[in-house]
């Protein structure tokens, strides 16, 4: 590995790795011939990087072959111990690796790092596996170890799941399956369980993996599939014998893993095969505890069934019968192979005799005279031979709790309508949320219509402040030497909430509509109905902002104001043209609204404005339900001081419907009188202008008149002074309350609805 040294050597290898990357082969035999001698396989002294080295890194194929020709070595590393063929492999360059291998490329080299070929070729891709092929042919070490004791088998089956062919291809070429990571302990039957690799489970199995072998934890292969969830890495794992009953180091078995994270089903198997789901852990928790604090009810319901059955045997669940099924499920394949093989018409059936051979040819760990047994058992007729593919069902000869199908979970059954005539059920309102797009760009690229240029008051805060602004507009010149802000854009119903009126009255100058929707269909005006904002609110009306106007669940700005509880904003609602019983697509109304945030003072003014009170939503509930249900003791004696006020209602069944008569000829009809069109005001239409009229004008010599006038810059926003900022919070306190202030503080429904809260915790306490 020469190492450029004198600067001449340097400057060489730095232009013999351009022209390599600029492809320039004229340049690259230039040097090679009249440079430093062995040019080609020097290192550059930053990272030591060779000619070839950055050919199979670009993955240039040409450049590679065209290099190996002129004399570069395949095995010269780079200062980190990785040769061309170790970059080739990271990076998936199949090509390059092929010119390599061709050129008598080692493969059983290591890095610095302890690293072979074969760490970095895990990455999970066709390329990736494709040279993994190439390496394990020309002789890769498939049990390499790096200097920290990573085994690369124990590396590869971390990713079993997204890369089983390269954990069989490993194990196919030799990889010891029971070698184990050093500091760790982990092995590769460990580290497939925990990432849920099913084929290369098995495979490892086959291979006599040990599958009990414990890690410096003292955790099992059962605990890492366990923690995963993987329950067919646990069911291989059952039938070839593994104990789950292991208790790891904090105290825990598989159950304890499997609990906190909520995997039920491992729960229910890991029990039925041994394991128990009652000692504690280390931290003095039971499972059923640990599911219970993570909120895993299907967990905790398991876990309350195997505390009742566990060590409990019954009718067809002897250990050796779950023994049994479990070594017959992993070897399924093979066995219904052998079965298929002597079954030569194809009937389905063998006889006993066969069917022993087959078992005891597959070291079957029952005893022949237990296997006896299940064979009569499948055998109920008589008949002298067994349907294997029953047997591999297993529902003759073992409980159908402990059954396959018994972990697929179940089906939700279809529910029987009920019959006419019966039962009403309870009412459920289907609540269309109804969601729009922001709408496409706006011209010159600025955001949608609801987001609006946010007006940004800049001045020489030196100069100039809300207390002390300046006595005249061109007093005011720091537009001209501060750097103006970036221009930001605000949602116009931010806008509406924050009392932003500069940037509104900006957006509306500029043709932006007053009732500008967001997503959810909400107008500024309810923004500043839901907030209480009367000044808003009344800024909004005057620039002509709809007062009935709808969103998603089509609530009004009344709906909103009644729900923020604020009566002199209902008030000036109602004065300029609200509907006072518009209804929402549940049914409430205005008042219903101003019930729930128990508010009497709009309450009262609603009843006194004249709003309906018998009325209902789509859950049948009336005004005075649903003050008995929400309101205080002043909001329901208000309600129902109007509701006994009204006259009772007649019985509709009672009244009969009036047929409608049909005009007759001879009865009189009110003749629709003529519309009179409003007169047109008289004014003055102004004059045409005529050739000689302008002849005159210049004959008399009139001149234009200059204008004059001068635009400043940047015009002085007006800014409220300390004083009036002062008077509006006084204002806020008495309109709103005292908390006002503080961060917890919560609008009239919001502490309406906390208020029965803590009224039910005292109860339940009580």
């Amino acid at each position: 590995m020469p190492k450029a040294q004198t600067r001449l050597q340097t400057l060489q290898v730095c232009k013999l790795l351009q022209c390599v990357r600029e492809k320039n082969k004229e340049q690259i035999e230039k040097l090679t011939l009249n440079g430093t001698p062995h040019l080609i396989n020097y290192n550059d002294p930053d990272l030591g990087l060779t000619a070839l080295i950055v050919a199979s890194k670009a993955n240039d194929d040409e450049m590679v072959e065209f290099l190996l020709g002129i004399g570069a070595h395949p095995d010269v590393m780079d200062l980190k111990g990785k040769t061309a063929a170790m970059w080739a492999a990271e990076f998936g360059n199949v090509e390059c690796l092929e010119k390599l291998l061709a050129a008598g490329a080692n493969m059983t080299l290591t890095d610095l790092e302890g690293k072979g070929i074969l760490f970095y070729l895990i990455t999970p891709t066709e390329r990736h596996l494709k040279c993994v092929e190439l390496a394990l042919e020309h002789g890769a070490n498939v049990n390499n170890v790096d200097k920290e004791g990573n085994p690369v088998f124990v590396m590869a089956c971390d990713l079993s799941a997204e890369n089983e062919k390269l954990c069989l291809g490993l194990l196919k070429h030799g990889a010891d399956p029971n070698v184990a990571q050093t500091k760790s302990g982990r092995t590769p039957l460990m580290a497939a369980a925990g990432s849920g690799g099913t084929s290369v489970i098995n495979a490892l199995l086959e291979a006599r993996a040990n599958v009990n072998a414990l890690d410096a934890k003292k955790n099992c292969a059962g605990h890492l599939a366990a923690l995963a969830g993987q329950l067919q890495a646990i069911k291989l794992m059952a039938g070839y014998n593994a104990d789950f009953n292991v208790i790891a180091s904090d105290g825990g078995n598989p159950i304890h893993y499997a609990a906190q994270k909520g995997h039920a089903m491992c729960i229910k198997f890991l029990s039925q095969r041994g394991c128990n789901p009652k000692p504690k852990n280390n931290a003095g928790n039971t499972p059923k505890v640990i599911a219970k604090d993570q909120g895993h009810k299907e967990a905790g319901k398991e876990i309350r069934k195997a505390e009742k059955t566990f060590g409990k045997t019954g009718k067809n669940n002897d250990p050796w019968i779950l023994q049994l099924y479990d070594w017959t499920q992993a070897r399924q394949s093979k066995l219904l192979q052998s079965l298929l093989s002597i079954d030569v018409e194809e009937s389905g059936k063998v006889t006993h005799a066969e069917f022993l051979d087959v078992m005891a040819a597959a070291q079957c760990p029952t005893e022949e005279d237990e296997l006896k047994k299940v064979v009569s058992l499948c055998d109920k007729n008589r008949e002298g031979k067994i349907d294997y593919n029953d047997f591999f069902t297993a529902k003759k000869w073992v409980n159908k709790n402990f059954v396959a199908a018994a972990f697929e979970g179940k089906k939700k059954k279809k529910k029987k309508k009920g019959k006419k005539g019966g039962k009403k059920g309870k009412f459920k309102l289907v609540m269309p949320i109804c969601v729009q797009d922001e709408g496409p760009r706006m011209f010159g690229g600025a955001p949608p219509e609801m987001y609006i240029p946010r007006h940004v008051h800049f001045t020489d805060t030196g100069r100039f402040d809300r207390d002390a602004p300046p006595k005249h507009p061109l007093q005011d010149d720091s537009a001209w030497y501060l750097q103006a802000p970036v221009k930001t854009y605000v949602n116009i119903n931010e806008a509406a909430k924050n009392q932003d009126f500069d940037s509104m009255r900006e957006a509306f100058s500029k043709g932006v509509p007053v009732d500008t929707r967001d997503k959810f269909y909400k107008t500024p005006l309810m923004t500043a109905c839901a907030v209480g904002n009367i000044k808003v609110v009344q800024f909004l009306l005057d620039n002509g902002a709809a007062v009935n106007a709808r969103d998603n669940f089509k609530w009004t700005p009344l709906h909103h104001a009644c729900h923020a509880g604020q009566l002199d904003v209902v008030q000036l609602l109602l004065e300029n043209g609200a509907e006072i019983d518009a209804s929402t697509i549940n049914g409430g109304t205005p008042l219903t609204r101003a019930i729930e945030s128990s508010r009497d003072s709009v309450v009262q003014c609603l009843i006194e404005k004249g709003c309906k009170m018998q009325t209902e939503n789509k859950k049948g509930l009336s005004p005075m339900d649903l003050a008995y249900n929400w309101a205080d003791i002043r909001v329901f004696e208000i309600v129902q001081a109007k509701w006994d006020s009204l006259p009772v209602a007649k019985d509709k069944k009672a009244k009969k419907k009036e047929k409608k008569k049909r005009p007759g000829t001879g009865e009189k009809t009110d003749t629709p009188q003529a519309l009179k069109m409003p007169e047109e005001d008289n004014v003055p239409l102004p004059r045409k202008g005529s050739i000689l009229r302008a002849a005159s004008a210049l004959a008399g010599g009139l001149d234009e008149q200059e204008d004059i006038t001068y635009t400043p810059k940047k015009a002085w926003t007006a800014q409220p002074t300390t004083q009036e900022l002062l008077q509006e919070k006084e204002v806020k306190r008495e309109r709103f309350g005292w908390e006002v202030d503080f961060p917890d503080f919560q609008m009239p429904f919001q502490q309406n609805v906390s208020k029965k809260v803590e009224l039910f915790e005292a109860e339940d306490d009580g």
